[in-house]
């Protein structure tokens, strides 16, 4: 099988293809390389913009995959043009093309953004989906480009991922888990705007699994999937670490709470995945925690401004 994977070498795409390479599929990728490149040297990279790529440029690939796109609300709300231009459009037009281009199956990288503010409710995707900030409503718009593509020769699978958190080869200190440990190494004190809200965590390890389990899923499954490895309040994820580095980087940390007023609140089920797709999450929190001290020689110079999505897009 060969698959193309837009945005492969970024936070996901680059703990995401060894593993595809491992299973003994082709994988291509194109990116714009703001971050840089840490994939495996074997990986053809087509250094261009989506908008850039045409038809014929598509045809071969069995499946395509996209993981571009602005990937947090700091980067859309700097800028909320390009932000529905690249989280609406952009994974619109790759979907035609690839589908015009023989493509089999397209599975794109949502967010469970869309949600926006519940009340002490588990959301399904049946759910609404009332978003009202720009990175919410672009990854909704993109979400329904794509699905309403789908037919009986066209699978597409749209991931409504939690927060992604844990080590990745590219790496972020820009998410929940990460930007957590990160301030809590740096200056001993975690600060908690709201311990109350609730955030589904996705584990960076039960990502790719869920991008594997898409990938080799039958041919007539397309949809809309939640995708988390659990529901955290964000004091409980704060306790987490807290715990981790007092425990193993030896460093004491003090919680800031705050209590200020937030409109994203949201926590979700995974099952229609798990009944579908067989994804079935393996990590947490604590995991998470753990996979960061293992690996944070490899990250450790908290001032990279490649950690940081938004100090890269407004340099760009």
């Amino acid at each position: 099988m060969k698959i193309l994977i837009a945005g492969g070498a970024g936070y996901i795409g680059s703990a995401l293809i060894p593993k595809v390479l491992d299973r003994g599929y082709e994988v291509d990728v194109v990116d714009l390389l703001w971050f840089g490149n840490n994939l495996p040297k074997e990986v053809k990279v087509i250094q261009k913009d989506i908008f850039d790529l045409t038809e014929k440029e598509l045809e071969g690939y069995d499946e395509v995959i996209f993981l571009a796109g602005l990937s947090n609300d700091p980067m859309a709300e700097f800028s909320p043009a390009k932000n529905f231009v690249s989280n609406a459009s952009s994974p619109a037009y790759l979907a035609y093309i690839a589908k015009r281009a023989g493509a089999k199956r397209f599975i794109y990288a949502g967010s469970c953004s869309v949600y926006g503010y519940t009340v002490n409710e588990l959301y399904d995707e049946s759910s609404p989906a009332v978003s009202n900030y720009p990175y919410g409503i672009s990854k909704l718009q993109g979400e329904q480009a794509v699905i309403q593509m789908s037919d009986k020769n066209f699978s597409v699978i749209a991931f409504r991922q939690g927060t992604v958190s844990g080590y990745s080869p590219r790496m972020r200190l820009d998410l929940i888990v990460n930007t957590m440990f990160k301030t809590a190494v740096a200056t001993g004190e975690i600060i908690i705007n709201n311990p109350s809200i609730w955030r589904p965590i996705l584990a960076l390890q039960d990502a790719t699994s869920a991008y594997i389990r898409a990938i080799e899923s039958a041919s007539e499954i397309s949809g809309i999937f939640n995708i988390a490895s659990g529901n955290y309040t964000v004091g409980e994820v704060a306790d987490f670490v807290k715990e981790a580095v007092d425990t193993k980087m030896k460093k004491k940390i003090k919680l800031n709470i705050k209590n200020v007023q937030d409109f994203r609140n949201y926590k979700v089920t995974s099952e229609k995945a798990t009944n579908m797709l067989s994804f079935k999450p393996t990590h947490s929190v604590e995991s998470i925690l753990d996979e960061l001290v293992h690996n944070f020689d490899k990250f450790k110079d908290f001032e990279n401004p490649n950690y940081y999505n938004i100090q890269v897009f407004k340099k760009i």
